[in-house]
């Protein structure tokens, strides 16, 4: 079968490439997956450039959600079938045509959950329901503030607040050109990091603040999160995007004095800790679609040699949105 694979640590495309590798076959508790679609993620980006704790060893293969089928199932497995349809997460090998998945990484796909979409459920989608629902513990009509909001998480925040109950949407973008997108993802404000987003913020809230702020930027924004979080807001930081050293957290006295709350979100430790709290939460954003209440624009690419090219774009900060590979059927 071929896979993606990258080679060692880089900035750039140049240690990405298609493999033909054995096909992996499935242990103890253990399935494989014929893969319809992968999702592409920017910690796909991240193991790339080398950032701890997301590569174990060189090679490296990427991917960390996928739709497709069921191809073969270990000892041990009773609630999955044969040639059934499912969503997954994959600790990595996603960007592959077979991938080894735990079976309880594996959740069945409705069928009218169409399977590009599917495959932004496992990792993207489920992302943004739990960081508004769990992490932040969104309240409907609170005022949500998103960091990178024209990406896939961004995108998919937009949408969920208004299924969620409602709320106004702030989105911040890393450039002016992204504006647009960020608007037409659904915030009600967006505005370029450059600018006064303080200002910004206390505009479009008549001087009250953001009840919730969600960060992915590795903390370089904090400060910034901190002026405008109304007070009983809480913060909460999801990644590292920029890379580089995390900042000091503020001390317990400015956040018992704000009335603030900061906590962390990882999804893929989630998978990996409590992995029935994220498969819950796969379960919920699937059952959202099928019902019509949630709706993602997904853009395609159309195999394995493509998707470095889509990994520039993440890196670079000129992607727009979700991006889904093509690999099969």
């Amino acid at each position: 079968m071929y896979a993606l694979l990258m080679t060692g640590p880089s900035q750039r495309v140049d240690r990405t490439e298609i493999r033909e590798i054995e096909e992996p076959r499935p242990g103890p508790g253990e399935v494989t997956i014929d893969v319809a679609y992968a999702g592409i993620n920017f910690m796909d980006v991240m193991a790339r450039r080398g950032d701890a704790g997301y590569v174990g060893a060189w090679p490296y293969a990427p991917g960390l959600e996928v739709s497709g089928a069921v191809r073969e199932i270990g000892s041990g497995v009773t609630n999955l079938a044969v040639g059934q349809r499912v969503g997954a997460f994959t600790a990595g090998g996603g960007l592959a045509e077979v991938a080894l998945v735990r079976a309880e990484f594996v959740v069945p796909v409705p069928d009218r959950v169409q399977s590009p979409v599917a495959a932004a459920a496992p990792l993207m989608l489920t992302t943004a329901l739990l960081l508004l629902q769990d992490a932040a513990r969104f309240r409907p009509g609170e005022t949500v503030l998103m960091h990178s909001a024209s990406g896939g998480v961004g995108s998919a925040v937009a949408q969920l607040v208004p299924v969620l109950g409602g709320g106004l949407r702030i989105g911040t973008v890393g450039r002016p050109g992204k504006v647009a997108s960020a608007l037409n993802s659904g915030y009600d404000v967006a505005v370029a990091r450059g600018e006064d987003l303080a200002e910004a913020v206390r505009a479009a809230t008549d001087g009250a603040g953001a009840d919730i702020v969600l960060d992915p930027l590795g903390a370089a924004m904090l400060e910034t999160d901190l002026a405008v979080t109304a007070p009983g807001g809480r913060i909460v930081l999801f990644g590292n995007a920029g890379g580089g050293e995390q900042v000091p957290l503020p001390s317990a006295g400015r956040l018992i004095g704000g009335n603030l709350a900061i906590g962390g979100f990882s999804i893929r430790r989630l998978w990996a800790t409590a992995p029935h709290r994220a498969s819950s939460g796969l379960r919920r954003v699937l059952d959202l679609i099928t019902q019509g209440r949630l709706d993602i624009a997904i853009t395609e690419v159309g195999s394995l040699a493509d998707v470095p090219a889509v990994h520039q774009l993440l890196a670079e900060g000129r992607g727009d949105g979700k991006y889904v590979a093509h690999l099969q059927g």
